[in-house]
């Protein structure tokens, strides 16, 4: 058994140097310079500014946030935490940036602003205590947003904070709750809510400042199947009433416009399958249709005169963001699994391009459809080039669980690629882009039914020659280290080893020690409280099965982590201290993760070494 403590310790000019000095050195392998390379976000820009934009990026190490400003090419570093800072809105005025400050990680802080071509930084919104962020909608104005907030003892409420004035409530419920949109005029705001109890499927309102109620829309009142929605966006025009919002009204993700002032609602109907987002052209003149089909997608201009949907030209992967420009252009943000990521224009041109060392690419992914008790499970699949089977597998099993792999570019796979090691990612049922019965097949059994579809491709992976059925590495963080603890104890022969990051461990603890809003998600998962499904916790959660594990565990977890929370960690680890199982922990001084690559790079090292140690190669 091995413990440890880990630190965030090492600034971004000294990872920077680090990463310099062994790229000239020769010495630093693909795997680390894939981690290493500076990476860029897709810019935000300002609606009123649009030469004013706002981006993430890793370029001193740590992931923090960027001023630009097109006009002069000048780039500026906005933030720099000890463990970094990706969360922040860039005012429509463009004269400010506000950026969410929380403490090591743990999600739990007030917003702050900074004014767009520096200064100091102040308190964004005073009056309101620190909370579990919930949205943030800026006005046009340039002094009034909409706030929304959660804490364990409110719940979630919704304020109109203008400068020079103390915070306005208007809304509170003990359900989760969030800001949708401010609109253009900056009369109305759209929310989602959960006031029925079921946190994976939101009704919206809609509200003026004042908090008085204009319109409401629930597609879950009234029948059996609960159905979604979510705010897209209003109309970029004053006096335009329409709300884009996304529906799940035929099984899948899907845009329509609702007139909030009249009732009225525009089904668009797009003939795309799979789900289907959007967002306004700046002018309203046209929608850009973002859609996802098969662990893949792609971009669409909707014009909204002429109902034409036109095609826009981007190569095969992922599209993981993209933007309408006021001149017409469309920006996205682009990678497959062989080759990085790049923020591109459809005027031929790459937006931007940062300095220094660039990242190696990696192999194709390959799609594979098993047969599972569901239905057909969707699993990508990557190995080492001209590499033959039986090979040592790993199992790489995505977070969420609403969300799901695709064919963009990942370091963490393609490291154990390099290593010699075949990867397998499975977008099991809770998994989206397959439509809602799919995402929502898990309910009440959570983590089996995961686990069930799992095994199907596990099976196909032995009986197909690709995976060594000794050399078999179940691995994934957050609820993918939550699967993978579950499986080393419902699954004890199918696996060689666990490596689990964040976890859930025991879920009863985990449900008492988690934010608000992840309490709401249990509770609609798994139909209430521990206290009131006693035995649905007891049946989803590794810690009912800890002493029936069999092989080797790596855990690691983030001491502020406030999704995964440390407790529970420790409820499991000394439960397999007690029989003195082969195990090994690492902690280390953040959250839910860590945005700190030297951090990144270290865990996955321990990641290696454990597996290095433990698989006969």
């Amino acid at each position: 058994m091995t413990e440890s403590n880990g630190s965030n310790g090492s600034t971004g000019s000294d990872t920077s140097s680090k990463g310099a000095a062994q790229e000239q050195s020769g010495i630093m392998p693909d795997w680390e310079k894939r981690f290493r390379a500076p990476r860029v976000s897709l810019p935000d820009w300002a609606e009123d500014a649009p030469h004013r934009s706002l981006f993430v990026s890793n370029a001193t190490g740590t992931y923090e946030l960027y001023a630009w400003d097109r006009e002069t090419g000048e780039q500026r570093q906005v933030t720099d935490r000890p463990n970094g800072t990706t969360d922040g809105v860039l005012a429509p005025d463009g004269e400010w940036i506000w950026w969410f400050d929380d403490k090591d990680g743990d999600e739990f802080g007030i917003w702050r602003r900074q004014p767009f071509h520096g200064g100091p930084d102040e308190e964004a919104t005073p009056g309101l205590d620190a909370s579990y962020p919930s949205g943030l909608a800026i006005g046009r104005d340039g002094r009034t947003a909409v706030v929304g907030r959660s804490t364990d003892e409110d719940g979630s409420t919704i304020h109109v904070a203008r400068t020079g004035e103390a915070p306005v409530e208007i809304y509170r419920h003990r359900e989760s709750a969030g800001v949708g949109d401010f609109s253009h005029d900056g009369s109305l705001i759209a929310i989602e809510h959960t006031e029925h109890g079921d946190a994976m499927h939101s009704a919206l309102r809609v509200l003026r400042t004042d908090g008085t109620t204009v319109a409401e829309l629930d597609d879950t009142k009234g029948g059996t199947v609960e159905l979604g929605l979510e705010v897209l966006g209003f109309a970029p025009v004053d006096g335009d009433t329409r709300l884009l919002i996304g529906h799940q009204r035929r099984g899948r993700w899907e845009p329509l416009l609702w007139d909030v002032a009249t009732g009225e609602e525009s089904d668009l109907a797009l003939d795309l399958p799979g789900d289907v987002a959007a967002e306004w052209y700046p002018d309203g003149s046209a929608l850009l249709i973002a859609h996802g089909f098969e662990a893949r997608s792609d971009v669409w201009r909707y014009d909204l005169e002429s109902r034409a949907l036109e095609r826009v030209l981007t190569p095969p992967g992922t599209v993981s963001g993209a933007t309408a420009r006021p001149d017409g252009s469309v920006e996205y943000l682009w990678s497959s699994a062989a080759e990085p990521s790049v923020v591109r224009s459809t005027t031929g041109e790459v937006v931007l391009d940062p300095p220094g060392l660039k990242s190696p690419g990696s192999v194709p992914v390959e799609d594979v459809w098993v047969e599972g008790p569901g239905g057909r499970i969707h699993a990508l699949v990557q190995k080492p080039a001209g590499s033959t089977g039986p090979l040592p597998t790993v199992f790489d099993i995505h977070g969420g669980p609403t969300w799901h792999d695709s064919d963009s570019f990942a370091a963490g796979p393609a490291a154990w690629v390099d290593h010699g090691y075949a990867v397998v990612r499975v977008n099991y049922r809770g998994s989206t882009g397959y439509g809602r019965e799919w995402t929502d097949a898990l309910k009440h059994r959570v983590g089996l039914i995961e686990l069930e579809d799992i095994a199907a491709v596990r099976e196909w992976a032995v009986t197909s020659g690709l995976a060594d059925p000794d050399r078999l590495i179940l691995t994934g963080g957050s609820w993918g280290g939550y699967l993978t603890l579950l499986g080393l104890g419902t699954q004890p022969d199918a696996w060689t080893l666990g490596i689990a990051a964040v976890p859930v461990a025991d879920y009863v603890t985990a449900y008492h020690d988690e934010m608000e809003a992840l309490k709401a998600m249990d509770r609609t998962l798994l139909g209430g409280t521990p206290e009131e499904v006693p035995a649905r916790f007891e049946a989803s959660s590794p810690l009912t099965y800890v002493d029936a594990v069999k092989t080797p565990v790596y855990i690691s977890a983030g001491v502020n982590d406030p999704r995964c929370p440390i407790r529970q960690v420790e409820n499991y680890v000394s439960r397999l201290a007690a029989r003195e199982a082969p195990h090994e922990v690492y902690r280390y001084d953040a959250g839910h993760g860590s945005l700190v690559v030297d951090e990144r790079i270290k865990q996955l090292k321990l990641e290696l070494a454990f597996a290095e140690r433990h698989l006969e190669r």
